[in-house]
């Protein structure tokens, strides 16, 4: 299959079963979206397709032939981290690290259609995703944090 993954076309050689987290983690190196729950119930796995915020756990691999797909090491890195994992980091809201992918892609997935949501909507844009650790609190906190320093 072709893809273009983070900006760069990418070529995998997929099983017809595989998922695309799949595909991302295993033949095409990107570890940060999680492998947790593989029923489309935790979301650890977001990323975005084609814009879209989806479960990669819930997509086969070969349904995203020729689409875009976008992970969370896509939004930056430990020297340019993106304003989404700034403020997660600034508001306490990583402890164990897992969901934090997921989360940090469905809340900057938020910010760019919506630059100032309300509580509710930060909610309904995050209710598909999972924390064990932190609590929700501090998530919160991050994507109001992350959507002062975004506007």
């Amino acid at each position: 299959m072709r893809l273009v993954v983070n900006g760069t076309p990418r070529e995998a050689d997929v099983r017809e079963h595989e998922s695309l987290l799949t595909v991302l983690r295993e033949r095409l190196g990107l570890p940060g979206s999680k492998n947790a729950c593989e029923q489309g119930e935790c979301g650890s796995c977001s990323v975005l397709v084609d814009g879209e915020l989806v479960c990669s756990c819930l997509v086969l691999a070969a349904a995203a032939d020729g689409r875009r797909v976008e992970t969370v090491e896509a939004l930056g890195s430990a020297e340019r981290p993106h304003p989404v994992q700034r403020a997660f980091v600034e508001a306490g809201a990583v402890q164990c690290g897992f969901c934090t992918p997921g989360f940090v892609v469905a809340a900057a997935a938020l910010l760019r259609e919506n630059p100032e949501p309300t509580d509710a909507e930060i909610r309904e844009a995050l209710a598909g995703n999972i924390c064990r650790c932190t609590g929700y609190g501090t998530i919160l906190d991050a994507v109001r944090r992350a959507a002062r320093i975004t506007t």
